[in-house]
């Protein structure tokens, strides 16, 4: 993170320049014989200031890199789905994966960190806490650490290295799981073209942020008459970060809170001369990331004073992590009604975040001392004395914690398809059975620094590893699908269900007592209906019935069931030339809601079943462009993007532990951090030909609580101040980006994220306030050759 060598680098990547061969992507085409070769074609986006880039003709049988395919083919889905393009992306240089998804109705996003590496998403009012509720894949793959033991987000894939991201929520995720009561996103690595192609984009920005995304591949025929195909890339990021650490007297800060990630990542295929076509193809990824990050935000006064600022006692807050990715997958037609695709798979991700835990040894006020915790200390409880150890003013102990985790998943999945018709009604029929284990191991360690009234550190204490935490979780997973799409006349029928069987481990070598073995069948299912009544209008309804289990450990020590849920929507898709509507009313009741671990990651509870919950809503989304064909030499392209969302307990929440984000909860109330409105517009102009463009996108989310107690004090339910319980305020946040294209084979851009550089909380949690990222401006080159 050293801001010469970024300036210098940036200065070199602005120089080059090639030639412009547009990049193509491929796919299998709808047979292959020995004497054919594929096809494919070019599917333009009106929208995007990307220049056009081809994409294969459509499969013949389902591929389980996608789970839509494309825009066009999520118009058709029986339920609420949502295509975002490389377009959709790279227009706004967005790496965040909450600024990415703000265009898609339904998803909730809580930013924690200011640059999305470590997302809580939720769609349609599951808990957003580390989107653990989500099921998250990469290329058809669970992604995250372990899916079913310990889902939580402290790995999720970058977004802006993305080729494609995929949402489906409703009955269309039959197909995925295990975390199916809100929804799947799916992530879309960079693909193999069909001819000799490569990207290139970096920019430098506010905070001396760099980024680097460079790829290149191409197929080739053989003499054989097979074809060989590969991709390489490199996705590179850092930043000095935005917030700046208090000096105290033995300490000069010499370090940053900003990160680095380094993601390589290959793929090759070989698709061989045979009778029936075949694909083989293998990838493999990899990511570093570091980053010197916390969990402790401000009390209210400081936040109000300076929001970036970071007090003395996180200086020794940082994280380190990896994680390698690698799938084999084979897929062959059979014959003409049947196909195969087999996945193997395999991710490991390692993590040590070594981050202030808590204060022991706080001055009492009556000659003695005491233990706090992060929070209570930043909401002023022991009358300050907390907070003055945080800042430097005051002594006790800084219980620091080497929070380190191992985590490995793999397995293997069948689908076998049968397309076939039968007495006029054509049927595709999926199967899936997927075998999966995965597995966190727990090995962590306290260590303890002690400070003087004048902030001085006088003397340090190494804990032994295993002393904050010495255990192991493991699930072994068998599930099976099945799905019929019945296509009759103007109707599709989509039913389909969902079952697996778990057989949790969780060994606790510090309290063996808690030591012990679970197993626990989930069924789930659903039916989607679409009516083509025209051929812009397209009719939509379904029902599904949802699952998420709890980890092995808070099954087998605090005896958790699955949380359940039974979902409704019903809508319609329009779509005439640029003008596209498509509105859905959703109703999902969630009962024995999972909340993991404590509220949102930061205190010591345990995991509950706190209740039930509704969630009501409706999606909508209204493109159009009024400059569309009007032959003036410029488009318009513009989008609305609106949620409603009334997300309220149904009953008192049964949550006793008021370390529980559901401590407190009341019938009717509000689930923390669901907004009941959120809505994105933007709008842009630019000339058809591509050759610049400007564009405008806002952000609204409304206020909301960050406890389902909805109390606006700093205070638990039993009344301790705590800086985790309270309210966000509602907020607009604007973008601006604009491109040039200097010729044929690069464009300049440039813009600014935050326009107006708004102050808002956008978290309290894990450990009270922490900000929205500052106003950032970026300048930058993008290449095609």
């Amino acid at each position: 993170m050293n801001s010469l060598s970024n300036a210098t680098l940036f200065t070199i990547f602005l120089a080059l320049g090639a030639p412009h061969i547009a990049q193509a992507q491929d796919k299998k085409p709808k047979e292959l014989t020995k004497s054919e070769t594929p096809k494919t074609t070019t599917e333009k986006n009106e929208t995007s200031t990307q220049p056009d880039i081809p994409s294969p003709s459509k499969p013949k049988r389902p591929n389980t890199v996608t789970i839509i395919g494309s825009k066009e083919e999520a118009r058709g889905l029986p339920g609420s789905a949502f295509f975002i393009d490389s377009g959709d992306i790279r227009d706004n240089t967005y790496d965040d994966i909450n600024q990415i998804l703000r265009k898609v109705p339904g998803a909730t996003l809580r930013s924690e960190d200011g640059f999305g590496l470590f997302p809580n998403i939720s769609l349609r009012g599951v808990d957003t806490n580390r989107s653990s509720k989500v099921t998250i894949m990469e290329d058809g793959v669970l992604v995250a650490p372990a899916p079913y033991s310990a889902p939580s987000a402290y790995y999720s894939p970058t977004g802006g290295r993305m080729y494609g991201i995929e949402i489906i929520k409703g009955s269309s995720q039959i197909q995925h799981g295990p975390h199916i009561t809100g929804g799947v996103i799916n992530y879309l690595s960079t693909p193999i073209p069909t001819t000799p192609s490569g990207y290139l984009k970096t920019i430098y920005g506010t905070d001396n942020e760099y980024r680097l995304h460079l790829n290149y591949g191409a197929t080739h025929e053989l003499s054989d008459g097979s074809r060989f195909g590969y991709v390489g890339e490199f996705y590179y990021r850092s930043s000095e970060g935005f917030k700046d650490i208090d000096n105290s007297a033995n300490f000069d800060v010499d370090r940053n809170t900003g990160f680095r990630n380094i993601e390589p990542m290959f793929k090759v295929m070989w698709e061989p001369n045979s009778e029936r076509y075949q694909r083989f193809e293998f990838k493999y990824g990899y990511t570093d990331r570091d980053a010197n990050e916390t969990y402790t935000g401000l009390s209210e006064a400081d936040f109000k004073a300076n929001p970036t600022r970071r007090y003395q006692a996180t200086r020794f807050d940082e994280i380190d992590s990896y994680q390698n990715r690698i799938y084999l997958r084979h897929f062959i037609e059979v014959d003409d009604t049947l196909s195969i695709e087999t996945t193997a798979y395999y991710n490991n991700f390692h993590r040590n975040w070594y981050k202030l835990h808590d204060l022991r040894s706080v001055p009492d006020g009556m000659g003695g001392t005491t233990n706090m915790s992060i929070s209570s200390a930043l909401a002023g409880a022991n009358g300050g004395r907390g907070l003055a150890l945080l800042n430097g003013t005051g002594e006790g102990t800084l219980r620091v914690r080497a929070n380190n985790r191992d985590y490995y998943a793999y397995g293997v999945e069948v689908r076998p398809t049968w397309e076939f018709e039968s007495q006029g009604v054509n049927h595709t029929i999926t199967l899936g059975i997927r075998y999966h284990v995965d597995r966190v191991r727990r090995f962590q360690r306290n260590d303890f620094f002690a400070q003087d009234a004048m902030g001085l550190i006088t003397s340090f204490t190494r804990g032994t590893n295993g002393d904050a935490g010495n255990r192991r979780q493991e699930t072994r997973a068998l599930a099976i699908f099945l799905q019929d799409k019945i296509e009759i006349g103007k109707f599709t029928i989509t039913p389909g269900v969902r079952v697996e069987q778990l057989w949790q481990d969780h060994d606790d070598f510090d309290r063996p007592d808690r030591t012990g073995t679970n197993s626990m069948s989930l069924l789930g299912g659903g039916v989607g209906v679409t009516y083509k009544a025209s051929e812009n209008l397209t009719l939509l309804a379904g029902i599904h019935r949802g699952f998420s289990p709890p980890n092995p450990r808070a099954a087998v020590k605090d005896g958790l069931e699955e949380e359940k849920s039974t979902a409704l929507e019903a809508g319609f898709r329009y779509q005439d030339g640029s003008f596209g509507l498509e509105v859905i009313g959703f109703y999902t009741h969630f009962e024995d809601l999972i909340v993991l671990g404590n509220i949102g990651g930061a205190g010591g509870g345990e995991s509950e079943n706190v209740g039930e919950v509704d969630s009501l809503g409706v999606e909508i989304l209204f493109q159009y462009d009024p400059l569309h064909g009007q032959g003036c030499g410029y488009q318009m392209p513009s989008f609305i993007s609106f949620t409603y969302n009334d997300a309220t307990l149904d009953g008192d929440a049964n949550s006793t532990d008021p370390e529980s984000i559901f401590a407190g909860g009341l019938d009717n109330n509000k689930v923390p951090y669901i907004p009941e409105y959120s809505l994105t517009l933007g709008t842009g102009v630019e000339l058809t030909n591509k050759k610049a463009g400007v564009f405008i996108t806002a952000n609204f989310v409304d206020d909301v609580f960050t406890t389902a107690s909805n109390t606006t004090s700093l205070t638990d339910p039993d009344g301790d101040p705590d800086s985790r319980f309270g309210e966000l305020d509602s907020r607009w946040i604007v973008d601006i980006s604009a491109y040039v294209q200097l010729k044929e084979n690069v464009k300049l851009l440039g813009g600014i994220h935050n326009v107006f550089d708004e102050e808002y909380v956008a978290s309290r949690h894990p450990h009270g306030p922490r900000p929205g990222r500052p106003r950032f401006f970026y300048i930058g080159l993008e290449m095609k050759f």
